[in-house]
């Protein structure tokens, strides 16, 4: 199988100098890890080793670290497309002509639905063109990137049904689901200390340590490592509470006392979760990449690491989002902004219009699911908005994920148009239009005002400096203006 990200910053055996590859091995101890770090940042990559002469290799010198590979291409990397058609046809054959049929219609239909997705999954991680990442497995990729394809199919059929249809069609992956969801007081009590309950006053507290704390936790860890920027993690965080606040009227898990929001959220449970999420970034940033075949390391503690190391990524490259660079890339990060904050809110959404509790196995597998495709989305979203004279179009994985955010939007809107309609306070929507005043004033200022303004000084200062420098022959123009005059250049070089 190939492995796409060694051809940006990895070099082969083949490809290696014989005085590298010596070198590199003598860094090897014989437990086959690499003692030395990644290169600084600012050291220039070998020509050999970066191929592209456009804009991107000359970024990714201070964005990614160089790799080195010994080329060791084992069974475990190999394409396996025939033994794969040879197992599935096996499969099919026997279920032809050795399995009875069962005369259920409903289970034939479940089964056949579930046969068609199994045989899509082996085309694609067969078959499907990989991604940026390869590690632990190209096909763990592509088998991602088929469950997205599916899932987007599925969200479509339900987008297509009636709201009864299409609530009760869950009963078929669930009989327990299609249920109306019964009422919860999410906001209560919320004294941090209630001197009413003697026997324990911080019961507020305790009631709140429940399984989402760790929940909370562990997905901004995640979503830390995905968008790798503390300053945008901060600002989805702290505005999905602002949305909190905003849309309690519509939701009743959105009403949750002020400390819970800002205390237990903000601060404890996403703060700490971006926190050691940079830390990791850190560690994968000052991590060797130099890679070793498994049978070319001669200790078993050795081998133990090198498997260990096969589920970090092969290389490293660290995301410069830079917003207010140009008016690309600004408006680039507010699209990233905006749909992390529309995914968020589809989780609470779709439970309340699927009738799914939050309990329910189908809301975990959803948040699995984008813990696996997010990742990948970013590093295909920030490599279009940071080349696009080399990457020039949307990755695959990127554009089905806003496909699926925007389509369960729409299932939402469409299943229940009342909620989503309940007028907001006017106080908050005031708050809104501030806000969003207040970008695209800075947007305004930013990129097309200041720009215009410098460009005007500097025309000016070009018009006063003309005449100067035609009306005396003493001022130099030109190349003799840096340099000093044509006397002066002669007696320094004689």
């Amino acid at each position: 199988m190939t492995k796409p990200e060694s051809k940006k910053g990895g070099v082969t055996a083949a490809n290696a100098p014989s005085k590298s590859t010596a070198s590199a091995a003598e860094q090897v101890n014989n437990n086959g890890s690499i003692e030395p770090g990644c290169q600084d940042q600012s050291t220039p990559i070998k020509a050999k080793v970066m191929k592209q002469t456009s804009r991107e290799s000359l970024h990714r010198r201070n964005t990614e670290c160089e790799v080195y590979d010994d080329g060791t291409n084992t069974f475990f990397w190999r394409a396996h497309t025939v033994t794969v058609l040879f197992i599935l046809t096996c499969a099919l054959v026997y279920v032809t002509l050795l399995e009875e049929t069962p005369q259920d219609t409903t289970y034939n239909t479940k089964r056949g639905i579930v046969a068609s997705i199994l045989v899509f999954l082996c085309f694609g991680v067969t078959q499907a063109k990989d991604g940026p990442f390869t590690r632990p497995h190209p096909a763990y990729w592509r088998f991602w990137l088929c469950v997205t394809v599916v899932y987007e199919l599925f969200l479509i059929f339900i987008l297509f049904q009636t709201v009864h249809d299409g609530r009760q069609f869950m009963k078929y992956i669930d009989p327990k689901l299609g249920v109306p969801l019964p009422e919860r007081d999410y906001g209560g009590n919320c004294l941090i200390y209630d001197p009413g309950n003697v026997t324990d006053p911080f019961h507020n507290i305790w009631d709140k340590m429940d399984g989402f704390v760790p929940a909370h936790f562990l997905g901004w860890y995640i979503k830390t490592l995905m968008i790798r920027d503390w300053w945008m993690c901060m600002i989805i965080s702290v505005m999905f509470e602002f949305l909190e606040y905003s849309l309690e009227h519509q939701l009743p898990n959105f009403s949750e006392c002020w400390w819970d929001h800002w205390i237990m959220d903000v601060l404890v449970c996403n703060g700490l979760g971006i926190y050691c999420g940079m830390k990791t970034l850190a560690w994968l940033s000052m991590k060797p990449y130099q890679w070793q075949g498994l049978w070319n390391i001669p200790t078993y503690k050795g081998k133990i690491k090198r498997i260990a190391f096969q589920f970090t990524p092969y290389s490293w490259v660290k995301f410069e989002w830079k917003p207010a660079s140009n008016l690309r890339r600004w408006l680039a990060v507010l699209g990233i902004i905006f749909m992390f904050l529309l995914a968020e809110l589809n989780t609470f959404y779709l439970k309340f219009v699927l009738w799914m509790p939050p309990e329910h196995y189908l809301v975990l597998l959803r948040l699995v699911f984008f813990v696996n495709v997010g990742g990948v989305a970013m590093r295909e979203i920030y490599d279009f908005m940071d080349d696009p004279k080399f990457h020039k179009k949307l990755g695959q994985q990127a554009w089905l994920v806003a496909a699926i955010t925007v389509t369960e939007f729409l299932i939402v809107v469409k299943y229940d148009p009342n909620t989503i309609m309940l007028p907001i306070p006017f106080f908050i929507i005031q708050c809104w239009i501030l806000g969003i005043i207040l970008i695209f004033t800075w947007t305004l200022w930013r990129f097309f005002i200041r720009d215009i303004t410098l460009r005007y000084k500097e025309t000016r200062r070009r018009k006063q400096e003309g005449p100067l420098g035609n009306g005396s022959p003493s001022t130099p123009s030109g190349r003799s203006k840096l340099n000093g005059s044509s006397e002066t250049l002669r007696q320094r070089k004689s």
